[in-house]
Formats: structure tokens, C-alpha cells, sequence
């Protein structure tokens, strides 16, 4: 195992020493630029370009552009790259993560591969994790490359059509990771080409990589329609989930968050709604509306997961303790949270388009991030995005202490000595920031300070703009600030006077996330460009994390656990425990990511089809010919379906091709039942089938056709893809059961997925060539009664 560190540790070594070579050139290009005019230095953008489009390399190019952005820095912002923030600007030019701590300088690294990368002219994509961000990075760092002639775009949601077009065309455009995904959803469901804002996917910036690609890909991104839910199902429902008990009628798995009934289970919900198999198709709503309900029980608590505010269900982000404006559960699930509440059933969202998140970012041609975690993530970052995590240097020593864990026995023993080690860090005037997982766990926090009657800030579920100024405030003497452990993210801490010399920001952490990088992105707030500091976790062995994924080692160490007056473990096993727990954690996040990445990957195939096939009827160019490819493959797919080489044709289905065929064709043709191969069938529907074909051509230059083809085409493929998204969920669902058979989940659904879209997508086609050939017809004897 070391050798793998020695290994990696190697590498990095190995790439610094050939970017601080590179560095070394941009510092010698300073004293070439710093005596340029303002004007000199903007039109070295012009030069880059025409040496780009000329056919020179961007690599040729890197060591006089970052030289042009420092000295454009200089002047607009007062600010000058370190060597460091070059090296990370060079890590991200090629595609790469750079980990950089907190306080670091990210935002101006991200000036120097933005700029680079903008003058290919085919637009760069700066993403930050809120619109706050966003909006400061557009401002502040914009400033660079308008001056250097550049255009720069803001792109955040509520912002109209043409002002999306607008911010989209620009070099640069700064934004929300989810708002740019939403609008290629959007895109993908536009009717006229003019409505779609983006452009070709090229080059993105992620800051906070590590938050947008891994926090937030468990969570796909999903454009809805309002749709009314069945608000006494939904209630009886709840009712009926309100007495189940886990183990006897229902199994939860505490790791995954899997719910399903147990056979005792099943037999109350039948016997409740006087039905014989809850598992029969006609009965799918219902089972779909039992386990959502089940699910809205077991795994979402009030005041954790969601709250209650004026009778509305508002969900809270787990990785920022944030309310999620505007964002609402889909398939039924929010339902059954209000449900639940005894609160009044709103329309249920059903998903019209949807993508993950891994899915959306690997359409561009070229990504990179940056964050201060992403080392104990780089297996996933390098095997899903193809992205290498490159550890850059401190500007200056890093000088916080990072203490090791105290574990307590019990929560309230962990919470005491909590509350008396922020009163001992008060009394001195020194700086203390709480970390929390939750709202729940944030207001258990003070309720301990209260005892102490200390002040304190508590951030939780507040708007971002106040976040930031709170937590940027939490440097000063003798503030205490109660936060989600991701509050404030991509805020610096300033220290205020005389906190240096009484120790910095002290960091307490009162639980382990589910993720290392999340703790060190805790501890991260603390130590900022060589600032002292200090970060200390108290546990407790009652913490969520250790009942969940250590039942079994925890009941064992409870055994032999010994404890001073306080409850403080003493055994020093305690800290391979923790370890051991969040390394499970961590696999048993990173399986899930992986798992329904793999199910969206049989989606994604057949969205591309589905997207290209929406994007051609777009365009608009040969429509016509588009029609005929259709009838075509119509007349295909029903013969071979219902003559199958594999069967006598004493077993063929006749009828069905005379019944479909014949709702399309001039003239009807029957087939006569000697025929015994499928070849001759075919043959049989030659004639017919060129008929009919030049019957579609005559319509070449009729423009109340040309006019209605594509908007038929664009509503028949939508609906079929709603109603294809909502098999496919329904499908999900009732894999896991499949196991039971012996048979792998995964291959069920990709072979059963890849069944349905041939089955939606050939009723499609023949939907279409239906639809327009019977208005043809109608049209054709409208003419011929009028001559």
C-alpha cells in the first residue's frame, strides 16, 4: 500500500518540477510586458488569436498569455499571481484538477486558463457552486479579460432567452453548475431552433470540483411538468407506512437507504386495499405510491432532510445545511413527504427530461477544477471524467494544527465537553467556529452553549449573501459561529487583530461527515496563507455515521471500551474505528454514484438517439426524406416482429401487419396466409410501399405540410419520451427485486431499458407516418372535391 503513496507522491513531484520549468519562462516574460501601454498589452489578445488560428499550438502560446493576465491583474486588480497560483493555472489549461488549500487564491488561478482557453473562440464555462459566486467572479475577475478584449457572460436562473443566448456567445460565461445543465435540458425540449441558448460544449472550469461532481452527482438533474397527484392515495398511504414496522414489514438498509416490504408487508398493503398480488401490473401505481411513502418515513426527517414552513415542504441541502429554493422531489416522493406532514397534496413533477450530473459534464471536450479536497476522490475523478488530481504547493508554510479526535461514549458527554471548549477559547478572545451536519445538529449545538450563556452566530438554512458575511466575520475576536460544515464555502475567513497571536480560528468539528474531504474542507477554514489556526473533531460513538456503517465493530468495542470521568474514550483503537467507518462510508457513496451512473448510462444511449433525432427535426432540412426513412423502418420492424424466422407461420400474426400497414397505405393488401417466408411478405409490400412513397414526395413543395410535419414529429417524440423516463423509473424499482432470481440487476434493466426503447421508439415512428399521411390524404380528397 505505501508504495502506492511513494508511487503517486512521485508523480506529482514529477509534474511540479515541469510546470515550475514553464514558470520560470512567464517570470521572464514579466519585464517584456510590464512596460507595455494599456492598449499594447489588450491587443496581445488579437495577436494569440491569429497565432491560434494559424494552426499554432495553445501550449506554445500559455507562457506569454499568463504573463499578459498577471500583468492585466496588476493593473485592474491590484493583484499579482504567485508562482503557485501559476502552477494551478497550468494544471487546469490541461484538463486537470489542481488542490489547492482554502485561502489559496482559487478565483484568480481561474483567471489565467480561462482566458487561454477563450481565445480557440469557442467559449469556456466558469462554474461556481451558487449564484453568489458566480456573480462575484463575473465581477471581480471579468474585469481582466474585458480589459484584455475579451466578452465575459453571467448565466443564472430566471434570466430570459436572449440574455442566455447572450451570456452564452460571450468568450467567457460564469455560473451554476445545475442552470447549465437545466438549459441543455431546455435546449433538448425547444421547438424552433432560435429558443436554444448554448453552443457546442468546449472547455469548463469547475471551482469546487469536488462539491459540484461528486457532493451533488448523486441527485440527477430533472426538468418537470405538473401533473395532479392522487392526494387520498397519498394519505392512505401515509397512514398505512405510519404503522409498518422496520424488520417485520418492511426492510431498510441503512448503508444504501434501499426500502422494500417484507412478505408480511405486502400482505397488509393487499389485504388494505382488497387486492390479491400488489406485484401485478394493473397494481403498479399503487406499489409505486407504498414505497415512496415508506421511503418518505424512513429516510427523510423533519428538520434534517426537509422542514415545514407555512405549510410547505422545503427541502434542505444536505452539504450546505441551505434551503433549496424552488426545488421540489420528483416521482411522487415530495407527495408522500407532505403526506406524512397531514399537509395538503400539491401537483406531483414528472420528469420530461433528465440527465446526471457526470453524464451532462462529459459532454465537453475538455474539464478541470479546482478545490482544496479532491486527492481521497482522484479513483473516481480520473476513471468517470478522465481528470488527475495534481497537489499544488502552499504559497507559505502551512501553519494550523490540526488535533486529533476525542471520542466520547455518549452524545451528551460529546456536546458537554463541546460547549466547555468553546467557553475556555471565548474566554481568551480567540475565534471559534462550530461545524455541524445539519439544521437538527446545529440547534442541539447552542441549546449546549446556551448552558454557558455564550453569543454565537448560528447559520443554518439563511441566504447565501448573509451566510458569506457571517461566516467571513468569523475570524474576528471573540466570535463564535455555529455553521453546516459547508457553509461559506469559497469565502475566506479574515483574521481580525491580535487573533494571530492567541492562536488563529479555532475549527471544532462536532461530527464526521460522510466524506474526509468534507472534514477537511472544515478544517480548511482555518490556516489560510499561513495563518495560525487550529482544528479539532469531538465524536461521540452514538454519532449517526458509526450506527449506521459499524453496527457489528461497534457493538464488539463497546465491550471493551474504557472511558476517563468525562466519557472520553481512552482506547486508542478508537481512531482506526473512525477511519475504518468513513472509508466504508465513503465506498459505500462512491458504489451508489457508480451505480446510478451505469443506469443512466443505458438512458443517456437512448436520449443521444432521441436528442439527434429532436435536433434533425430542428434543422428542418429533409423532412420529407426523414418521413419516408420512418415508414420504411415501420414496414421493416412489423413484419420481422410478427413473422419471426424462429416460428412456423402457422404462428405468425397476419392481422397485426395487414392492420398497421393498411392504416398507411392508399390501398389496403391483404396477405395471402400461404406465404411461409418473411422475405416474400416483404416483397409483397414492394409496390405498395413505393406508392406510397411517391405519394409522400408529391407534398415536396406544399408549405402547410413542410409547416406541420416538424411540429407533429416534435410532439409525438416529446410525449413518448416522458412516457418512456417514467417506464424506465417504474422498471428501476422493481429491479432490486429481480436479484432474488439469480440474475445480475444491471443486465435485467439494460436488456429490459434497451426492449422498451425499441418498442416506444417503433410506435413513434409509426405514430408519425401515421398522423401525417392520413392529413395527406385528407388534403389530397379536400383537392379532388374541389376540381
Amino acid at each position: 500500500m505505501l508504495s502506492i503513496f511513494k508511487r503517486s507522491n512521485q508523480t506529482n513531484e514529477r509534474q511540479l518540477r515541469k510546470y515550475r520549468k514553464i514558470v520560470q519562462q512567464i517570470n521572464k516574460l514579466e519585464a517584456t510586458y510590464e512596460p507595455m501601454s494599456d492598449e499594447q498589452l489588450t491587443s496581445m489578445t488579437t495577436i494569440f488569436k491569429e497565432r491560434i488560428q494559424s494552426g499554432e499550438k495553445i501550449q506554445a502560446i500559455i507562457p506569454d498569455a499568463f504573463a499578459v493576465v498577471r500583468e492585466a491583474s496588476k493593473r485592474i486588480l491590484g493583484m499579482r499571481h504567485f508562482d503557485v497560483q501559476l502552477i494551478g493555472g497550468l494544471v487546469l489549461t490541461e484538463g486537470n484538477i489542481a488542490e489547492m488549500p482554502t485561502g489559496e487564491g482559487k478565483t484568480l488561478v481561474a483567471s489565467l486558463p480561462s482566458y487561454v482557453r477563450a481565445l480557440e473562440g469557442k467559449g469556456v464555462h466558469v462554474i461556481t457552486v451558487n449564484d453568489y459566486l458566480a456573480k462575484r467572479d463575473y465581477e471581480q475577475i471579468g474585469q481582466i479579460h474585458r480589459f484584455l478584449g475579451l466578452t465575459v457572460g453571467l448565466n443564472v436562473p430566471m434570466m430570459q432567452g436572449p440574455a442566455k443566448q447572450a451570456a452564452y456567445n460571450a468568450d467567457i460565461t460564469y455560473g451554476v453548475g445545475t442552470e447549465f445543465g437545466f438549459d441543455y435540458l431546455r435546449d433538448n425540449m425547444a421547438h424552433q431552433v432560435s429558443q436554444k441558448v448554448q453552443r457546442p460544449y468546449h472547455f469548463a472550469i469547475i471551482d469546487e470540483v469536488d462539491s459540484i461532481l461528486v457532493d451533488e452527482a448523486k441527485t440527477p438533474l430533472i426538468v418537470a411538468g405538473k401533473m395532479q397527484a392522487d392526494a387520498d392515495l397519498h394519505h392512505i398511504a401515509a397512514r398505512l407506512a405510519k404503522r409498518f414496522k422496520k424488520g417485520i414489514d418492511f426492510d431498510f438498509d441503512d448503508e444504501t437507504k434501499a426500502t422494500s416490504l417484507t412478505d408480511i408487508g405486502i400482505e397488509k398493503v393487499e389485504k388494505a386495499f382488497g387486492i390479491d398480488n400488489l406485484y401485478e401490473l394493473e397494481h403498479q401505481t399503487l406499489y409505486h405510491y407504498m414505497i415512496q411513502s415508506l421511503r418518505a418515513h424512513v429516510i427523510f426527517e423533519r428538520d434534517v432532510d426537509y422542514i415545514v414552513k407555512e405549510e410547505k415542504i422545503e427541502l434542505v441541502d444536505m452539504f450546505t445545511g441551505r434551503i433549496m429554493e424552488g426545488r421540489t422531489l420528483s416521482d411522487g416522493l415530495h407527495q408522500a413527504i407532505e403526506a406524512k406532514e397531514g399537509l395538503p397534496i400539491t401537483e406531483e413533477n414528472k420528469a420530461q427530461a433528465q440527465i446526471t450530473i457526470q453524464n451532462y459534464f462529459r459532454m465537453y471536450k475538455e474539464l478541470c477544477g479546482m478545490t482544496g479536497t479532491a486527492k481521497t476522490q482522484e479513483k473516481e475523478f480520473r476513471e468517470v471524467y478522465g481528470m488527475e488530481v495534481v497537489q499544488i504547493p502552499t504559497n507559505r508554510p502551512r501553519a494550523r494544527i490540526d488535533s486529533p479526535d476525542q471520542v466520547y461514549k455518549t452524545i451528551d458527554q460529546k456536546y458537554k465537553a463541546m460547549a466547555k471548549e468553546v467557553a475556555k477559547r471565548h474566554e481568551k478572545g480567540q475565534p471559534v467556529l462550530v461545524g455541524t451536519t445539519s439544521i437538527l445538529q446545529s440547534e442541539k449545538v447552542v441549546a449546549y452553549l446556551d448552558e454557558y450563556k455564550l453569543t454565537y452566530n448560528l447559520l443554518n438554512a439563511k441566504s447565501v449573501e448573509q451566510e458569506v458575511d457571517l461566516i467571513s466575520l468569523a475570524g474576528q475576536l471573540g466570535q463564535i459561529t455555529v455553521a453546516t460544515n459547508m457553509a461559506g464555502r469559497g469565502t475566506d475567513i479574515v483574521l481580525g487583530e491580535k487573533v494571530e497571536e492567541i492562536g488563529g480560528l479555532f475549527v471544532l468539528g462536532t461530527e464526521k461527515h460522510e466524506s474526509r474531504r468534507i472534514d477537511n474542507q472544515l478544517r480548511g477554514r482555518s490556516g489560510r496563507q499561513g495563518d495560525h489556526g487550529e482544528s479539532h473533531f469531538f465524536l461521540s460513538l452514538e454519532d449517526d455515521m458509526f450506527k449506521r456503517f459499524a453496527k457489528e465493530e461497534l457493538e464488539k468495542f463497546l465491550k471493551k471500551v474504557t472511558t476517563n470521568e468525562d466519557g472520553l474514550v481512552q482506547n486508542p483503537e478508537v481512531d482506526e474505528l473512525t477511519e475504518r467507518t468513513q472509508r466504508i462510508v465513503e465506498g459505500a457513496h462512491y458504489s451508489m454514484r457508480e451505480y446510478n451512473l451505469k443506469l443512466d448510462d443505458v438512458i443517456n444511449d437512448q436520449r443521444e438517439v432521441i436528442y439527434g433525432l429532436r435536433n434533425n427535426v430542428l434543422d428542418r432540412e429533409g423532412i420529407l426524406e426523414q418521413l419516408k426513412s420512418m415508414l420504411s423502418e415501420t414496414v421493416e420492424f412489423v413484419v420481422f416482429d410478427s413473422c419471426p424466422d424462429e416460428e412456423t407461420s402457422s404462428n405468425w400474426d397476419f392481422e397485426r401487419i395487414e392492420h398497421t400497414m393498411n392504416s398507411l397505405l392508399l390501398e389496403p393488401v391483404v396477405i395471402p396466409r400461404t406465404l411461409d417466408k418473411t422475405s416474400d411478405i416483404l416483397k409483397l409490400y414492394d409496390a405498395p410501399l413505393t406508392e406510397l412513397l411517391d405519394f409522400i414526395e408529391s407534398f415536396s413543395d406544399d408549405e402547410q405540410i413542410n409547416q406541420m410535419i416538424p411540429q407533429v414529429m416534435l410532439s409525438h417524440i416529446d410525449t413518448m419520451w416522458v412516457k418512456h423516463l417514467e417506464v424506465m423509473t417504474r422498471l428501476k424499482e422493481g429491479i432490486g427485486l429481480r436479484s432474488y432470481g439469480q440474475e445480475d440487476p444491471m443486465r435485467i434493466y439494460q436488456r429490459e431499458g434497451l426492449e422498451l426503447f425499441g418498442r416506444h421508439y417503433q410506435k413513434l415512428r409509426r405514430n408519425i407516418a401515421s398522423e401525417v399521411i392520413s392529413f395527406m390524404k385528407v388534403i389530397t380528397q379536400q383537392q379532388e372535391v374541389q376540381q
